[in-house]
């Protein structure tokens, strides 16, 4: 299947949702670095999904009750060569029609000009509120127009509706096409784990380490890092969002390593891995690595059809607190220390999120009160972890910390497809045992 079918594939899907209503969905922007300067364009993920069009400041039409022929619009920067001297290439009017199977292709400056024509006859509007302030201005001054015209043509779209309910939840189960570019993002990113991680030595600096994985990205043809890396040693791994990266690795420390590489279709990949910088662990870092991977391995195993996230956190959070209990940092009972959140101090996060287009994918986790099953297709990181240090208070009636422990900061993390027989560790190539973790 060739990439034109995919992205036909998918807006059919979505247009069979939408019945009798029209859905805009606008690219990104351009955003400001600094002064006149711009960050590298980063195309919106569900305009991404539908087109495969990657400019900024264009505008697709969704509108399944019109004629065939008429049911795909997409508005685009027009071909324009003072522009494109400057900021590259432009597919342009003809260059959208031809290549990415539009309907009909018009320049952007006439969406306020056309856009009344074509959402005329729809019964609702789908457009999410709050994102795209331009096209939202003209899209409300449109609908306020058909609703004063509403009595004289006896139809109108009476409500505006987000588009996520519909388009959300097509992107949670991945299809063929996304679930062979996310093995490519998972097994990249592996080796430029591995690849860090044989080149770790004391004394370097955490800068080196990040600059060793995102070099390997670029060179096997990714995009860059799909988020901001995090190479913590020491203590730094106890902040969750580190990305300073700066400081030295020290004889004796742990490095935690969070990054992944994001490929040219925008697909992700998020890895954890946490080993000993001298290649040895200590015996305080043995037990909590044994606890934090027997956890991670207990919830990989909950990912199968049928189950859902909650079920997987909870085991993995049953896990730590059972191994926290064996070696004296908790104490009591596990059941009432999960219940009553009395383990918060040394593990303050989720176990994982939905991976794909974005890092921290789009898709309902629960409808109310039920979580959401997993199903074949679905990717979701798995990434258990412990953070011992003094930032958060010891609970009321729970152990003091012993210095030997803290400074201790570990996570692994993979990410791990859903499939009717076991899950597929997408991963699996960034090695983790304690055996393969020391040198």
């Amino acid at each position: 299947m060739n990439n034109h079918q995919i992205y036909k594939d998918r807006r059919k899907r979505f247009m069979r949702e939408l019945r009798g209503s029209a859905a805009i969905i606008p690219a990104a922007k351009l955003v400001t670095h600094h002064s006149d300067c711009e960050y590298p364009f980063r195309q919106n993920s569900d305009f991404w999904y539908l087109t495969g069009f990657d400019e900024p400041d264009a505008v697709a039409l969704f509108l399944p009750y019109r004629p065939e022929g008429e049911q795909y619009i997409l508005f685009v920067l027009p071909k324009e060569s003072s522009a494109e001297v400057w900021n590259g290439f432009r597919w342009g009017i003809i260059g959208a029609v031809e290549n990415f199977d539009v309907d009909i292709a018009h320049p952007i400056d006439e969406l306020s000009d056309k856009l009344a024509h074509y959402l005329n006859g729809t019964e609702h509007i789908f457009f999410r509120i709050g994102k795209h302030p331009q096209v939202e201005t003209l899209l409300l001054k449109v609908w306020a127009d058909l609703l004063d015209r509403s009595s004289r043509s006896g139809s109108l779209p009476i409500a505006l509706y987000s588009p996520c309910s519909v388009l959300h939840k097509l992107r949670l189960r991945k299809d063929p096409w996304e679930i062979m570019r996310m093995r490519e993002a998972g097994l990249i990113s592996s080796r430029a784990h591995e690849l860090a991680r044989n080149e770790t030595r004391p004394g370097m600096n955490e800068r080196e380490i990040q600059a060793v994985i995102e070099k390997y990205f670029l060179e096997k043809g990714a995009r860059g890092p799909a988020y901001n890396s995090i190479v913590a040693g020491g203590k730094n791994a106890c902040i969750l969002h580190y990305t300073a990266n700066h400081s030295i690795l020290h004889n004796g420390e742990l490095l935690l390593i969070d990054a992944g590489c994001s490929l040219n279709d925008y697909y992700n990949a998020d890895i954890t891995r946490t080993f000993p910088i001298n290649g040895k662990f200590t015996g305080e870092q043995k037990a909590l690595y044994e606890i934090v991977f027997e956890a991670q391995k207990s919830a990989i195993d909950c990912v199968l059809p049928g189950e859902n996230t909650e079920k997987v956190h909870l085991k993995a959070v049953t896990v730590l607190v059972e191994g926290l209990i064996d070696i004296g940092l908790l104490k009591g009972r596990a059941e009432s220390l999960i219940e009553q959140g009395l383990y918060h101090h040394f593990y303050m996060h989720r176990t994982g999120h939905w991976l794909g287009l974005d890092v921290h994918d789009v898709g309902a986790y629960r409808l109310g009160e039920y979580p959401i099953p997993l199903e074949d297709g679905m990717v979701l990181t798995v990434e258990p972890g412990l953070y011992i240090s003094d930032f958060l208070p010891v609970p009321e009636g729970q152990p003091q910390i012993e210095e030997r422990w803290k400074g201790i900061g570990i996570r692994i993390e993979d990410d791990v497809l859903v499939t009717n027989n076991q899950p597929e560790v997408l991963t699996s190539d960034a090695l983790k045992s304690i055996h393969d973790m020391e040198r």
